[in-house]
């Protein structure tokens, strides 16, 4: 048995390094697409790289560590707030923004995971979205940080690395984002993979037999908020570094609400599927609310049931299972 699996071992982890690597390749591809196909629709391809971030790290939460949360907008607020605030004091620097934000929400999802692993099913639900109420009326009150209702404008940030500026055509920021959502993904790619990423999804599976096996669940759900809340962070950076305006919907609950639904639209606990979902979802909505702005959410709506109903893990477990199929056609 022993030698059999010596020699399964190294060829799986092969196999799955090679779609890892495919993965990056098709990400980096895609990206490079629309830079070249919508010239004139960067600003919005690059404000799906901000939401894509967040709901990336929406997944490790719910998809890997299987906690129900609806307040996720409060990480990508705290750091589309923290980078805002830093610029308009003088950090102009794109990059310690980003760095700025991510603290920032890593900080958040600190409190947040403090206050949500408390509770566990319904409760934390609604814990997570008092929460993000919360966030939302504090940044409406602090408006002498914040900007209140009016939000926060006049940033500013420096040409990157000194050189390339962010201009109207948003050319810099997409170019600056899609790196960052690389290199954010394969470094959730080894988190996930990591024994600490397997831990998380043991909890998710049977909490009862981890704590069993002489595992703690609270500090190591803790440590994955943290985690999640600095990517959300970097994703609300990225947000205020493109557009140089911070508004209330950063930290809004239908924000929550509609990452929630790109993730599920693109399945769960896969990091592939947040990306999948989130570039569907807007696009969608974007084509959709151009040709009929009065009853485009009836159709985004419609939308959405067909693929829960045809797909109930997503399209990327649809997906997984058409290659499945394939491999097992081929296979006889």
């Amino acid at each position: 048995m022993a030698p059999s699996e010596k020699l399964v071992a190294p060829s799986h982890t092969g196999a799955q390094i090679g779609r890892d690597v495919a993965g990056v390749l098709l990400i980096i591809a895609a990206g490079l697409a629309g830079y070249w196909l919508f010239p004139d629709n960067l600003a919005l391809l690059t404000r799906v790289i901000a939401v894509a971030l967040m709901v990336l790290s929406l997944d490790l939460i719910v998809g890997y560590c299987g906690i129900a949360t609806l307040g996720h907008a409060a990480l990508f607020g705290a750091g589309a707030y923290a980078a805002g605030i830093a610029c308009v004091n003088g950090v102009t620097e794109p990059l310690t923004l980003i760095v700025i934000g991510a603290v920032g929400g890593a900080a958040a999802g600190l409190v947040m995971g403090t206050i949500m692993l408390r509770a566990h099913g319904l409760p934390q639900l609604v814990l997570s979205i008092a929460i993000v109420q919360l966030f939302h009326e504090a940044a409406n009150k602090a408006s002498a940080y914040t900007g209140g209702s009016d939000g926060l404008s006049g940033l500013m940030p420096s040409p990157l690395f000194g050189v390339f500026e962010f201009d109207l055509w948003g050319q810099t920021a997409y170019l600056f984002g899609l790196i960052l959502l690389v290199f954010v993904f394969i470094v959730l790619k080894f988190v996930v993979s990591s024994p600490f990423g397997m831990l998380c999804r043991g909890i998710k599976e049977d909490q009862v037999r981890i704590r069993a096996m002489g595992a703690f669940v609270f500090p190591v759900l803790l440590k994955m908020f943290v985690i999640s809340g600095a990517v959300a962070g970097m994703g609300g950076a990225l947000a205020a570094i493109s557009t140089q305006v911070v508004g209330l919907d950063s930290v809004s609950f239908e924000l929550s609400a509609n990452a929630l639904v790109m993730l599920v639209l693109g399945g769960l606990g896969t990091l592939y599927g947040a990306l999948v979902g989130t570039v569907i979802f807007m696009g969608f909505e974007h084509v959709v609310s151009s040709i009929n702005p009065f009853h485009w959410m009836t159709m985004v709506g419609a939308l959405l049931i067909a693929v829960v109903l045809a797909a109930p893990k997503g399209l990327s477990g649809l997906t997984d299972r058409l290659f499945a199929s394939g491999r097992a056609k081929g296979g006889r």
